[in-house]
Parts: C-alpha cells; structure tokens; sequence
C-alpha cells in the first residue's frame, strides 16, 4: 500500500501545483481557438485553472496530426518490443509523478485523496503496464487450409482513434483506452471530460517525455458540441471509445452513421443489483462488500451497486450490520486521507442526485455544498431511486420473498452491466451468475474482475467491445485474412 502523507502534507502539494491549461497537440502544448473555460475545485469553490477549450479547427488539425503520424509508420510500424519498452518508460515516468497526479486527481474531481493514492494511480500504471507487456506476446494465427495453400489471419492497428472520457474516473479511463489502443499501434486523440480535464494533458506530456512520437498522442480540452461531436462526426477518424452516460453514447452511433460508419464502442451506464440470498454467510463480510459497493466513489461509479435485492429471511440481520458499516465512512475533504468519501463532481450533478433525497432514509439524506452523506431508502422495485441511474451515494434496499425473484429483480432493468451474488450455495451462484444479465457477475465479493479480465455491458449498458483483458486490445484492431496459394502456375491450364 502507498505511503500516505497527512492532510497538511497534501495541502502544501496542492498550493505548489501549476496544472497544464491548454491542449496538447503534435507533441507539445498549444492553445486551443476555442472558448475558454475555468476548472473548479468541487469540495471548495476555487477555480484551479482557466483552460484554453479546442473547436473543430483544433479537432481537425489533430486528426490531421494523428493521420500523419499513423501514416509515417513512425509508432504504427515500430516493432513490437520497441512500443512495449516505451511504455515501460511512461509507466515509470508516471510512477516518479504519481504524488502529482493524485493531487492534480483529488482537487479536479473531490475524489478522496484516499482513492487517487492506493486506487486511481496504481491502477493507471497496472493498466498501461499489463498492455504493454502484451504487445510481444501477442501471435497471429494460421487458419488450416488445403496443401496448396496458406492462409494467415492478422492484426494491425485501426488507424486514429478518438477516446471519450468520463469525469468519475480521469485517469484510469484514460488508461483504459490508450494502454491497448497505443499498444495496438493506433494514433489517440483523447477528449477528456470538461470537468476534469487536468491529469489527462499532463499525462500526454509525460507520455511524449517517455518516448510517444508527436501526434501519436494528443489531448484536446473542452465540452461535448465542440470536440465531441466533431471528432464523432470527423471523416478521418477511424473508431470512437466512449465511456459515460447511455445517452451521450447513443450520439456517437448517430455521428457514426452520418459520418463514415467508424467503429463505436460504448461503456455506458448502470443499476446495479447486489443480490443477497437467504442462505448467505458471513453477513458482516456480506455488509462491507455492499456499502463499498454502494458508496465508493461517492456513488460516481457505472458498475456501483446501487440496487440491495435482500431475501427478507436476512435482511433484518444485514441491515442492522450495513447501517453499522456506513458510519465508519467518512465524508469530508477530499485531501484529507481520513476521508473515505469526498464531493461530488459539481453543482450541477449534486442538484440532480440531490433529487432523489426524498421520503425517510434509514441513514443519511442530507447534502451541504456537493457534499451528500452516505444514503439508504427501502423502496419498491418500481421506484425512481431503484430504477435510475442516480450516480450519486445513494443506495435503494428491496426486499424479496425468494431467490428466483431476487433474479428476477436483478434483470427487471434497462442496464446490465455488472451484478454482485451473495451465497453459500454453489449451485445457486452459478445458476444465478448464468441467470443474470450482466457483463461482469462477481460471487460473494464486489468487483469488476481485473485487468485480465473483460469488462462491459449488456442492454444499454455497452456496445461493440470491452475494456481490459484481451479483449480490449483487439478491439482496437482489425482482422485481415492473408491467403496465398502455394500451387505452381506451370502446372496449370495456360491462359492466352
């Protein structure tokens, strides 16, 4: 685990910092012809950069910088070996910054320091290092064919790919996407959230230290109509990765189909069911799996549990055990390591989950600034709170009489992105985790896998690929089949 510094200690790195304020293009800084735009720090108020936003001039000279460098070969060609030892010396360039970017992390998003320190930051370096370390490991294939022929089915890279990125988590999105996507060999132009856009061009610029050819990776601040849409619309950019809303991911299937039929893919929302059936054990063990899984990240997580579908035989005893575990989450200053929970991302969104903080609450309830305590509503299954996507610490507890219909309310959802089982049946956790519809269904323990592993959604919840594993790697690719026919021409028919 990371040594952590006090509250005092943080504090003076964050009065030290000099965040980035403009884009990163072909290699270097550079304003952006955009409107400008202030970033705040959500726990106080404080603006803690002006950025110089981008517009379609900047997308397009971007793309045309990422084109090039794609062209030249310079990276796209590079042998396998040569990225990966790049991408070592950006891991490890990240490493000798990591204070500085959980910092940069905390003040841009009110994510606790907590987090960004044991969580964000070593994952980011996992993240990137895991697809590096793929890159010579990866072989094509042979496909079997008669004994006049052979026949080889090949990756190669997709060319420029443009990565939308969430606010909830900066970094570690960001190196969702460009680990395979720069492993692969594509040119990445990265849109990063308005919110929070600080880490990631500062991480573009570690990324040119470490070795990455100018315009392989290029960082353009600013909202969703003046670089988004552009670069979902652009006719030179060859695939979009998007994380975030469902309904921001169904513009990008529209810019696609207008545009030159790129390739998307969609990591977007979530309600996620905790299911706990009556023979579950443990419930102490039962309960902090559920309150992590419900609050971490203020509730600013797709794949957080926001829905407990408890069997009524236990849910008395878990509750009492829950309500128990919340008070030990603190909220308050996200530099403060004490603080398990900091704010949420603005003004705007805690309006909207603020929303939800009605009728009586088990626990919780309450908001000051965009600062909103851990909550827990018993509702029904119809309810808005069990129903929407709050994306906010709010946790809504329904009650089941039986297993099956534990699964059943699983299901009963637009999204299916992950679920959590609690028992101690095995049958009754493969039938379940089989049962549910879900890209990610984890057996007594909240998660999302590992960087191995897989990672998306059913329904509404994903389209087209999946983060991390293998998987991410080869959506970023695509499969030529090379046939070659071994048959001497003399021996044939002449022609002519």
């Amino acid at each position: 685990m990371t040594d952590l510094l006090t509250r005092a200690e943080y504090k003076a790195l964050a009065a030290d910092l000099a965040p980035p304020r403009t884009a990163f293009i072909d290699g270097k800084y550079r304003a952006g012809s955009g409107p400008k735009f202030t970033t705040i720090n959500p726990a106080t108020g404080a603006v803690l950069a002006e950025i110089s936003g981008c517009d379609a001039s900047d997308v397009n000279l971007a793309v045309t910088k990422a084109r090039a460098a794609f062209d030249q070969g310079h990276w796209a060609t590079l042998h396998p070996s040569a990225r990966k030892n790049v991408l070592i010396r950006f891991c490890k360039l990240i490493t000798h910054n990591r204070r500085e970017l959980a910092v940069m992390e905390s003040l841009d998003s009110g994510k606790p320091i907590l987090d960004c320190e044991t969580i964000d930051i070593p994952e980011t370096i996992t993240t990137i290092k895991w697809h590096a370390e793929l890159i010579d490991k990866i072989y094509d294939q042979m496909a079997p064919a008669q004994d006049d022929a052979i026949s080889m089915i090949l990756r190669e890279p997709i060319g420029v790919v443009a990565a939308i990125l969430p606010w909830n988590f900066p970094l570690l999105m960001m190196a969702w996407k460009i680990g395979p996507a720069l492993a692969a060999g594509n040119s990445v132009i990265v849109k990063p959230a308005e919110q929070t856009s600080l880490t990631a061009m500062r991480l573009a610029e570690l990324a040119s230290e470490a070795g990455i050819p100018r315009g392989v990776l290029q960082v353009l601040p600013g909202d969703g109509p003046t670089v988004g849409e552009p670069l979902g619309r652009h006719m030179d950019v060859d695939m979009v990765s998007f994380t975030g809303s469902t309904e921001t991911g169904r513009r990008f299937l529209h810019y696609a189909a207008d545009s030159n039929l790129k390739k998307v893919v969609l990591e977007c929302g979530g309600k996620n069911p905790c299911v706990v059936f009556d023979d579950a054990e443990n419930l102490d063990h039962v309960a902090a799996h559920v309150v992590n899984a419900a609050f971490w990240n203020m509730g600013e997580n797709c794949s957080a549990a926001s829905r407990l579908i408890v069997h009524q035989d236990v849910k008395e005893v878990l509750m009492k055990r829950v309500l128990a575990r919340v008070r030990d989450w603190k909220t308050g200053d996200p530099l403060d390591p004490a603080n398990h929970l900091g704010c949420l991302i603005d003004a705007d969104h805690t309006a909207k989950v603020c929303g939800y903080l009605t009728g009586t609450a088990l626990v919780g309830g309450t908001s000051e600034g965009n600062f909103v305590l851990p909550t827990i509503y018993e509702v029904g299954r119809k309810d808005a709170k069990a129903v929407d996507e709050i994306f906010g610490p709010i946790l809504s507890v329904i009650t089941v009489a039986s297993n099956d219909e534990a699964v059943a309310v699983a299901n009963d959802t637009h999204y299916g992105l992950a679920a959590s089982v609690f028992t101690a049946n095995t049958r009754n956790a493969l039938r379940a985790a089989r049962d549910i519809k879900a890209g990610t269904v984890t057996v007594n323990t909240y998660g999302e896998g590992s960087i191995a592993t897989p990672f998306g959604g059913y329904k509404q919840s994903g389209f087209g690929g999946r983060d991390n594993g293998l998987q991410a790697h080869d959506q970023f690719t695509e499969l030529k089949t090379i046939w070659i026919d071994l048959t001497d021409p003399s021996e044939g028919d002449n022609v002519g």
